[in-house]
């Protein structure tokens, strides 16, 4: 590239950006062939936006030249070029997206790449994939002309604190009419990446179904298109193999592992359009994103779009893939596409088709639908609260650790209910073998019910609200009433209701209520504790235990005050209204030792503290 003819201007690198180009630079990767996917990509989406800015300023490709993406390797120079006839950049956007990372996931990406042993699976999915050029390049110039504009702009770097940006000379802006020129510089260890048979292989395994022509331009020889260029969904089911489409799926998911699932169908009708979906088998980093968007792409006729026109529920936010629109308008915009009626149908129906495939894998392929739901099976949760339409579905699709077994369908739960019992029961929670030794279990253990124990944060607001599966209710033994009595033990000789206690129930709870006060809403005698001596519940109205706990911690209401239930049979409870003095230090004791049992601290874990120490010198005194 010549010198330009204007001094260049030096800027310094956004913080995040020289923290990431240190550890680009200093080799973090062990597979740096990614590095030209993630360019081909970025010259892909310059295309793309060159296309559809085209649409309403067709002047953009008055030349009539389609756009295409070049790569050419230079032994002599020691470079590699790749070279787009996209939309280009003005001197503004070069400085804003090569001078900074303003995608808020950067900090996290920062934070996982140096945790990471190999971060090869990370770059791609945080916007940042034009810095892993920085792995095989000790310096990078990029030549960008933004389309329509008379000046072309250089900008260069070597990896340290800032670049550089300056205008074109003459001879470099004759070169490049319109997109990006990106030269890379290698390091002495990456010069394979000269070879056309290292840059074929790289372009064949991720950047083949990149729908624009890849031309490689040899040192000798005419240039050849060295990718297929075709749209993949377009093509019939009978034509592609698994290779095919595992290559797709990590070309358009920015993606290294295998799909768990692809659906690929064409709707005709009313409406017609192609439908390229997958779903990844391990969990993306922005699935917890607080804007909660999708990555379904969106074509009209082959031509890029949009890739967050939430053409999926938020629920399926993990699906990656395409759909391409064959009646759409080519000009709609982004504001257009929230209200717009087409693309409304096709949403439900093609969420419809993603639940059915989701159903189907679980019950035809069960270890696959496994993988899926490991990974995605709280966000999937999240449609029982959102979707009514789909309630039921999404409740027959969902699996779930039971007191029975793991992966349990609730049809599997139904099938399996109890002689007598006409509710489903679950019990919510922060740890599967917490929940397991929860005092609340213990009438159901006694009579072989099976519970849910349900530990994701998103279970507390599924919940609440108001369910049933094949006609019988979800019940939450931390809420209300429970009531086992018409359910026949496993162990008649354990029946509770049989076992005798000398404790006076009215004058107990007198007692409990005088010494707790308001710290409990009310003390009853329990109907749920076998062995323990007290638990903690919500009344019948009031919110479950678990979405109480987590909406107080998230300061977004007060935690409203508790139900003690009380088993009259322990023998600590029997104590209580005889012991006088030390009855109130025995119902605060109740009542805290509940809290510690479900995943609380008592009030003042110092005054719990001493009145447990001085009840157990009390004890040993008397011994």
């Amino acid at each position: 590239m010549t010198a330009t003819t204007t001094a260049a201007e030096s800027q310094p690198f956004q913080a995040e950006v020289a923290e990431l180009l240190h550890l680009m630079v200093h080799s973090v990767y062990s597979e740096t062939d990614i590095f030209l996917r993630e360019l081909i990509s970025n010259a892909s989406d310059a295309c793309d936006r060159l296309r559809y800015e085209a649409i309403a300023a067709p002047e953009l490709i008055a030349d009539g030249a389609p756009p295409k993406i070049r790569i050419v390797p230079d032994k002599k120079a020691n470079t590699l070029s790749v070279v787009d006839s996209g939309i280009g950049m003005d001197r503004q956007e070069l400085i804003d997206n090569l001078g900074t990372i303003a995608r808020s996931g950067t900090k996290s990406f920062l934070a996982r790449l140096t945790e990471a042993r190999d971060g090869a699976g990370l770059i791609g999915q945080f916007g940042v994939g034009f810095y892993a050029a920085f792995m095989v390049a000790e310096r990078i110039v990029v030549l960008s002309r933004r389309a329509g504009a008379d000046q072309a702009w250089v900008w260069s770097s070597s990896g340290g604190s800032g670049f550089e940006i300056a205008p074109a000379g003459e001879e470099d802006a004759r070169r490049v009419t319109r997109g990006t020129e990106i030269v890379l510089h290698l390091k002495k260890e990456a010069q394979k990446y000269l070879e056309t048979y290292e840059i074929e292989r790289i372009v064949r395994a991720y950047s083949d179904n990149i729908q624009f022509p890849i031309e490689l331009q040899p040192e000798e020889g005419e240039p050849r298109q060295i990718n297929s260029a075709s749209a993949l969904w377009q093509r019939p089911k009978s034509e592609l193999t698994p290779e095919d489409y595992r290559q797709a799926y990590q070309s358009i998911a920015g993606a290294f592992d295998d799909p768990a699932m692809t659906l690929h169908y064409r709707a005709e009708g009313r409406q017609s359009y192609a439908v390229l979906l997958f779903s990844p088998s391990t969990k993306p980093f922005d699935l917890f994103e607080p804007a909660r968007k999708g990555k379904v792409r969106l074509y009209v006729r082959r031509v890029f779009i949009a890739d967050d026109a939430d053409l999926l529920p938020a629920y399926l936010r993990f699906i990656r893939g395409v759909i391409d629109s064959e009646d759409l308008p080519l000009n709609i915009s982004r504001e257009m596409l929230q209200n717009n009626p087409q693309l409304a149908q096709i949403r439900n129906a093609v969420t419809g088709r993603v639940i059915g495939e989701l159903e189907n894998l679980g019950d035809k392929a069960p270890e696959a639908f496994g993988k899926i739901w490991d990974a995605f099976g709280p966000v999937i949760k999240e449609g029982i609260w959102e979707d009514y339409e789909r309630r039921e579905k999404l409740l027959s699709l969902s699996r779930f650790t039971t007191t029975a077994g793991e992966k349990r369908s609730l049809k599997q739960y139904v099938d399996d209910l109890k002689p007598n019992q006409t509710e489903i029961y679950y019990l919510t929670g922060e740890g599967i073998e917490r929940l397991k030794s929860n005092p609340k279990l213990e009438s159901a253990t006694a009579r072989g019910i099976e519970v849910l124990l349900l530990t994701d944060p998103v279970d507390a607001f599924w919940t609440a609200a108001p369910l049933d599966f094949g006609g019988k209710p979800l019940k939450s033994l931390s809420q209300g009433n429970v009531d086992f009595a018409l359910i026949p033990l496993l162990d008649d000789k354990a029946d509770d209701r049989k076992q005798e206690t000398d404790a006076d129930e009215a004058a107990t709870i007198a007692v409990i209520k005088d010494a707790l006060g308001d710290r409990v809403s009310d003390v009853r005698a329990s109907r749920r504790l076998t062995s323990s001596a007290s638990c903690l519940v919500a009344g019948g109205d009031g919110r479950d235990r678990a979405l109480d706990r987590l909406l107080a911690m998230q300061n977004k209401g007060s935690a409203t005050r508790p139900v003690l239930e009380i088993n009259l049979r322990h023998p600590l409870v029997a104590a209580i209204a005889g012991a006088k003095d030390a009855a109130a230090d025995l119902s605060l004791l109740l009542l805290e030792q509940a809290q510690i049992l479900d995943g609380e601290l008592p009030e003042d874990p110092a005054a719990f503290a001493g009145r447990l120490n001085q009840l157990v010198l009390r004890g040993l005194a008397k011994g």
